[in-house]
Parts: C-alpha cells; structure tokens; sequence
C-alpha cells in the first residue's frame, strides 16, 4: 500500500538519525521510478539534471516548472524526495519564504536552500544575509505544520574549492538558525569532512558525491549521514548517448547494444506489476 505524504516525511526525518543512507538524483519520473526499483530509500532531485532533460542549462529553469517537476516526483514513487530548490528563486525574504511554503505543497519530503545569489550565481550571499534566508525558510516550513527536513547548503567550496574553513563556518552558522541537515558540495579530503561533521554535530551531514574516490562505507566512517550525487546520474546517461550517437553519425552501430532489455525497462515502469 502506497505511502502517504506524511509517512514519506516522517520516514525521510528517521533517516536522518542514525547510520549514513544515499540519495540517487532522478531527473524525470523515469530516473525516479529505476531508482526506486533498484532499492533506494529516498531521492533527491537534481537541479542541473532536470535544466538539461528540459534542453537548458543549469539554473535556466524557472520556479513553476521547478515546482510542477517536484510535484511530478512525489507522486510517482512511493519514496521521499528531497528537493534540490536552488536559491528559492527570490532574493527577498518573503518571497523567499512564499516559495518555500509551495514547495512543501508539493510533496517533498526536504527542501535544499543554496546560499548562491538569485541575480548573480557566480557571487554567494554574505553569511548574515543567507542565515536570514535560511531563518526565513524555517518559519515558512514550520508555519505549515509539516515535518519537511530543512537542509541549507553553501556553494563555496565550487567556487573556491580551498575556502574550506569559511564553509564550515557558515554551515555552523546554518546549523544553529534551525537547518535540519548541513551541506557543502565540494568537500574532497577525510579531514574536511571530518571537521565538518564535528562541526554541526549532532546534525547531520550531506556530502556530494562527485566521480571516484571515498565509498559509501569510507564516507559512514567519517561521521556522514547522507551522501548524494547531483547531476552526476544524468551526466553519464548524457554522456553515454552522446558517444552511442557519435558512432552512429560516423555510420556504426555498434554501440547500440546495452545491459537491459526493453521488456526489463517496461516492466520496472509498469505500476501495474509493482502494486
């Protein structure tokens, strides 16, 4: 029997507790759907990933496709998806915080608030200004009673990836403003994140999975409590299609074979057999 929308926050709010769980990031309900037949607990969408099945770059979305896709998410699976929701498309608190109460309307189980300039994504919000942000977020989420994991996240470390002290501070300082979960994508070393996981203790961390490196079980080691991998998904099916195309184009077919069949992908995307 389906999950209703609470059951799925209340679940995603457990996860966080104990132990280190991932995060798979769909990009349309087919991603979504494979994700959750493979076994995963939750999801987590994937700003970059849903710009580029839409044709656009990252950040070239707009807030009502945004919220029309989270929506489209939560439905189709019987899973928590946490919502990779930019900046809150508005720079001003209350719009901000507008913003937020519909996301929640959506569905979603968390809501991820960057700390990027809404006007400027190259720039970041001074901390005072993105822990008022974040504050702004709360209230939002608080005021419609709804159980939604709050995870506030700073851009640093993917603009200057050696800006690591001033990271963790501001994830402090998003921790004690009311973030249920602390997120910096960027962090590499053993020591950043254990430092960071010190930091926001006994909150949890988010740690961004971005190619090889440290596993599942190193990243539990180190204290980490969830790990997610961002547009990393839809950039290997992008990339796989690109080459498979490149060899068609040069008249080979070659590489039109792969590990599953068309009757496995119809039945892991027929409702019908998994109700």
């Amino acid at each position: 029997m389906p999950f209703t929308t609470k059951e799925k926050r209340d679940i995603f709010r457990k996860l966080h507790e104990r132990g280190c769980f991932v995060l798979p990031n769909p990009w349309d309900i087919g991603s979504a759907r494979m994700f959750q037949q493979m076994g995963f607990v939750a999801l987590a969408s994937t700003s970059s990933g849903f710009a580029w099945s839409t044709g656009r770059p990252d950040y070239a979305v707009t807030r009502d496709e945004v919220l029309e896709h989270l929506a489209s998410l939560s439905s189709s699976v019987d899973l928590p998806v946490n919502a990779d929701f930019e900046s809150g498309f508005a720079s001003e608190v209350g719009a901000l915080a507008e913003n937020v109460t519909l996301a929640v309307r959506t569905g979603v189980a968390g809501i991820s608030i960057e700390d990027r300039k809404i006007d400027k994504i190259s720039e970041l919000y001074a901390s005072d200004v993105a822990v008022e942000r974040l504050v702004s977020a709360r209230r939002a989420i608080d005021q419609t009673g709804e159980s939604v994991v709050l995870v506030a996240r700073t851009e640093g470390l993917l603009i200057d990836p050696a800006a690591v002290t001033v990271a963790i501070d501001k994830l402090v300082a998003f921790a004690d403003a009311g973030a249920d979960c602390l997120y910096a994508p960027g962090v590499r070393e053993k020591s950043h994140i254990e430092a960071m996981v010190r930091a926001v203790a006994p909150k949890p961390l988010n740690v961004l999975a971005m190619g090889p490196g440290l596993s599942v079980a190193e990243l539990a080691d180190l204290g980490v409590r969830r790990i997610s991998v961002g547009g990393a998904l839809a950039r290997v099916g992008w990339g796989s299609i690109k080459a498979a195309a490149e060899q068609i184009r040069a008249g080979s077919f070659e590489t039109l074979t792969s590990d599953v069949t068309g009757a496995q992908l119809n039945k892991i995307f027929d409702r019908s057999l998994q109700d």
